[in-house]
């Protein structure tokens, strides 16, 4: 409307919207006012009280999310009991739950766990058929070798897998065979590090997996063969014994020195031992190790790998996170992890964070890719060259980065994440796309195989393991099914799974390795199951992929005999370390 025309409008509206009308009228803006008020305090009150129904409601909707979730975390644990149509699961504190129904899954997840499970059936198989018993299987031979003494070695190697798997009827006929044939009795030169690693962790995972004492007799009767190698003036262990005279010594071509990660790497399952036995003498003696080598180590925490056993100094000689050195890393990192973080294990952990700052002097990055690696020091000089054992090294930074505070933390995930795209590359890089045994790296050139073979190594799955679980990044998942499919085109024979002389030619070999059953499958087969199967805050897994049960360790870092209160899991359904393979 027109301006001329606004003092024309005589409407009752617009002369009770004029301050005038009420300064002329004090009763009516008096009695206005207090409506005013409580109109204003009525609605405030009404606001007031909709917040708290909205965060009431919004609370009640995150219980009813997080009992949804828990529902679902059970529901996905079941695995299928093949004979009974049942289902079992376990929940958070580790029972087991019966259900009619099927567990709902990934239908992808389901397909990709069942097709390493038919692998595992197909290794296994081959290794019943031509080699039981033995060490291992020579598939293209179709016969057997005993490489680590005649020791069972894939059998025993193999007892967890089987049972997590729910391959009862083969865990059964290979505890029959531990019961009435494992004879350790016998004269022979064995390794200190792979009988640890392989027999005594593969007998305590079946026994704690299992509840069955005939696999913890026979881990008490082998750890005291070996004990005699700590029989040194410092306590570090020789690297080789004979298990029927006791007769210890290093390898020849060390100089008389023993080998870091071979000395290194006996911790948990020894700890484990006297946890379960409730005699001490085990921890002592490993743990000795740690003490001795904690009194001189230095500030960057990177030890070379040759020690003194007599004098416990160190010799020059390579400082790596690949052969030799590997593991002893680790184990400070799940020695803490095993000894529920406590005071007791704290100097593992500081220790291990010592060795992180050091490994971080280590890190490098190719152009043009900018891929990071770790590289190996000499002396003062570093060499552009990184192992594929090496690449365990992403699963241990990302497990153990939360002990840390935030933003040391993410650096550490960070860098772990780096790494392990890095060592997904050793694969992809290749035709076969199976990793070599080691890479060099040069300017403009990112990375170049080194030594050519692929003996169907872990390292590289047990990371993109950890990391899945850890993040809940399904690439990780991705990379794992990719590694698998070049196993299976490769690698796969008709009596078992071979290695490869040449991944750039695919010429195969004549060995099914026995950590390719304890550690390559099992990793894939978890990589792919529910993260409640074999939950990483009640297990830690040893070097060779053998699950221990984690047991509450006082403050004072004593043993008590957890054998009474030991009890099985119910069963599921559904090397790194420093080798010379």
């Amino acid at each position: 409307m027109a301006r001329g025309n606004r003092s024309a409008i005589t409407s009752s509206k617009w002369r009770c919207c004029h301050p005038s009308y009420y300064l002329k009228r004090p009763k009516r803006l008096a009695l206005l006012f207090i409506a005013f008020v409580f109109v204003s305090f009525f609605v405030w009150d009404r606001q007031t009280l909709l917040r708290e129904h909205q965060i009431e409601v919004a609370e009640l909707r995150k219980e009813l999310t997080d009992l949804q979730n828990l529902k679902l975390d059970l529901l996905q644990l079941g695995v299928n009991n093949s004979q009974g149509g049942t289902v079992e699961k376990i929940d958070l504190g580790g029972k087991i739950i019966k259900s009619s129904q099927d567990a709902p899954d990934d239908p992808i997840d389901t397909q990709r766990r069942e097709k390493v499970k038919e692998a595992m059936l197909h290794a296994w198989g081959s290794y019943e058929k031509y080699a039981w018993g033995q060490d291992e299987l020579k598939p293209q031979s179709k016969s057997g070798v005993n490489s680590f003494g005649g020791l069972g070695a894939t059998l025993i190697d193999s007892l967890d897998t089987l049972y997590i798997m729910g391959l009862h009827e083969q865990f059964d006929k290979a505890k029959e065979w531990v019961a009435t044939s494992l004879d350790f009795n016998k004269d022979c030169e064995a390794s200190v590090f792979e009988t640890t690693i392989r027999v005594v962790g593969g007998l305590l995972s079946a026994y704690d997996l299992s509840g069955d004492k005939v696999f913890l007799e026979k881990a008490t009767d082998i750890a005291d063969r070996l004990l005699p190698a700590w029989d040194t003036p410092t306590g570090i262990p020789y690297n080789i014994i004979n298990l029927s005279h006791g007769h210890a010594h290093n390898p020849g071509w060390t100089g008389g020195n023993s080998i870091l990660a071979d000395s290194g790497t006996e911790q948990l399952e020894f700890i484990a031992l006297s946890q379960r036995t409730g005699d001490p003498k085990y921890q002592q003696k490993v743990e000795n190790v740690i003490v001795q080598l904690n009194k001189t180590f230095p500030e960057d925490g990177l030890l070379p790998i040759y020690i003194n056993p007599k004098s416990g100094t160190t010799s020059y000689s390579p400082i790596t996170f690949g052969a030799m050195g590997d593991s002893f890393y680790e184990y400070l990192l799940k020695v803490w992890i095993q000894g529920n973080k406590t005071s007791a294990v704290k100097n593992y952990r500081d220790m291990w964070e010592k060795s992180m700052k050091g490994l971080l002097t280590l890190i490098r990055r190719t152009t043009p890719s900018s891929f990071a690696y770790i590289c190996e020091k000499n002396g003062g000089s570093l060499s552009d060259k990184m192992d594929e054992l090496a690449c365990f090294a992403p699963g241990m930074l990302a497990l153990g980065s939360s002990g840390y505070g935030p933003d040391e933390s993410q650096k550490f995930l960070s860098l772990a994440e780096e790494l392990a795209w890095t060592c997904y590359n050793f694969y992809q890089s290749t035709p076969s796309k199976l990793a070599g045994e080691n890479y060099f790296f040069h300017s403009g050139q990112d990375m170049s195989v080194g030594t050519s073979w692929n003996i169907l190594r872990p390292e590289t799955v047990e990371s993109l393991f950890y990391l899945w679980r850890l993040t809940g990044n399904k690439t990780y998942q991705e990379w794992g099914w990719n590694i698998f499919q070049a196993f299976e085109k490769n690698s796969r024979v008709e009596s078992g799974y071979v290695g490869l002389k040449d991944v750039n030619t695919g010429v195969k070999d004549d060995m099914m390795q026995s950590f390719f059953l304890a550690e390559t499958l099992k990793y894939l087969y978890l990589l792919f199951s529910p993260s409640s199967v074999i939950p990483l805050d009640q297990w830690v897994f040893n070097t060779e992929a053998h699950p221990l049960r984690i047991v509450p360790r006082n403050e004072m870092g004593h043993v008590e005999n957890s054998n009474e209160k030991h009890k099985p899991l119910s069963r599921l359904g559904g090397r790194k370390g420093g080798r010379s393979d």
